[in-house]
């Protein structure tokens, strides 16, 4: 009983952490708009985190987790519903690590991230309405369903070599960073981005608060990482976050070095998504690396941030928070270093990870897709050139973020 209790607290502990993260992801967001978008960006924020837990409490969990399933698609009741002893007391033994509920809320802190993800790639030119009917559908749906094949024992759990995703490089990132790319591409770029098919810089209206979302970011990933082991194990759980720690710092470090080396100035924004990747790419393998482990991967990461933005650029896409460089290229690149480095590096075990990204690629790019491009024609998705050029916190919300200090902006 002493051993559940320490567990269920440290569960607790991560829990609050990860909730955390949704304030560093809204100032990391708002940070790197402008603010005449900055109430629409909160707004999306608050919207997504607190449906996202309605729809986990009502769906999302039973999907997730339905016990015997075909391994693809399985579903054990809407509603949340304890297990019980026979003499109708909360069954403690349900989980060795922690009770019921704290499964529940440590999980459900998950789901609304990957709707988080797309929020930021998708900044400043989509109407609030068709986003909102995206984050119901996707955090309420596609997550928890793509959660199912690995997190709740399907079809990539019990490969005869298992496809391996510790915390969610691809469960939780790329699964929203796939969504992000298509989000990015029907949507189209902002005004003013492209000019004669070169990128402009839109800068940020408040980099300062971009850089304390960063911090509180790294804080929060020591309980999504951390809380992940599922249990307070003192050698795994310290293991765990110095790899995460260590990860982080790299990434950050290299994306400084290589973007300064590219671009002759030292760019703090390059910095503080290097640190991003770097926590993403070690997201999916944080409890078998060892620390020099946890520098490579988080230094390629960082290295990956600013090639992986050069090419969205290329590309003509337009990122406003370098999502997809984030949360999908290290997220990616964070799966298949399970393969390469740590205590399950391995041909076998590469393929797996391969095969587990490819089924993510599959049905997040497909899913996406569809309820992104039924919106676009159905309701449109974009607001008008009017309201972007004015901002959406006039147009969609009929308030100012900061009605008392005013900047000219186009």
């Amino acid at each position: 009983m002493e051993l559940l209790t320490t567990n269920n607290v440290w569960m607790m502990i991560c829990t609050a952490l990860v909730f955390f993260m949704h304030l560093g992801f809204s100032l990391l967001e708002i940070g790197l708009t402008r603010q005449k978008n900055t109430l629409n960006i909160l707004f999306k924020n608050i919207f997504i985190v607190t449906i996202g837990l309605l729809l986990y409490c009502f769906v999302g969990f039973n999907l997730m987790y339905p016990g015997d399933f075909n391994g693809f698609l399985g579903f054990s009741g809407f509603g949340l519903s304890s297990p019980l002893t026979p003499e109708g007391t909360l069954d403690l033994t349900y989980n060795a690590g922690y009770t019921y509920w704290t499964d529940f809320l440590f999980q459900g802190m998950f789901a609304a991230t990957a709707a988080t993800i797309v929020s930021g790639a998708v900044a400043e030119r989509v109407k609030i309405v068709p986003f909102m009917i995206f984050t119901i559908i996707y955090v309420g749906l596609v997550y928890p369903i793509a959660g199912s094949w690995k997190w709740g024992g399907g079809f990539l759990q019990t490969m005869t070599t298992p496809f391996y995703d510790f915390a969610g490089s691809t469960l939780v990132h790329s699964v929203g960073g796939w969504a992000a790319v298509v989000a990015v591409c029907l949507l189209g770029p902002r005004i003013g981005k492209f000019k004669e098919g070169k990128p402009q810089a839109i800068p940020g209206h408040n980099i300062p608060l971009a850089t304390a979302g960063v911090l509180i970011l790294w804080l929060g990933w020591f309980g999504f990482n951390g809380g992940s082991v599922l249990s307070a194990d003192p050698t795994l759980t310290s293991l765990t976050l110095v790899t995460t720690c260590l990860a982080a710092a790299a990434g950050g470090v290299v994306a400084m070095l290589v973007s300064a080396g590219m671009y002759k100035n030292l760019d703090l924004t390059m910095f503080l998504n290097g640190i991003l990747g770097g926590l993403v790419g070690i997201t999916a393998g944080a409890d078998q690396m060892s620390p020099t482990d946890a520098v490579i991967i988080g230094s390629i990461a960082g290295a990956l941030i600013v090639f992986a933005v050069a090419l969205v650029d290329k590309l003509k896409l337009d990122d406003p928070v370098g999502a997809i460089a984030v949360h999908l290229v290290c997220g990616i690149w964070g799966t298949l270093a399970v393969g390469i480095f740590g205590n399950l590096a391995g041909f076998d075990q590469f393929i797996s990870q391969l095969i587990g990204v490819g089924a993510y690629a599959v049905f997040c790019l497909s899913t996406a897709f569809i309820i992104i491009f039924a919106l676009k024609k159905t309701m449109g998705i974009r607001v008008s050139e009017k309201e972007e050029l004015e901002g959406l916190d006039a147009h969609e919300h009929g308030m100012d973020a900061y009605p008392d200090f005013r900047l000219n902006e186009h």
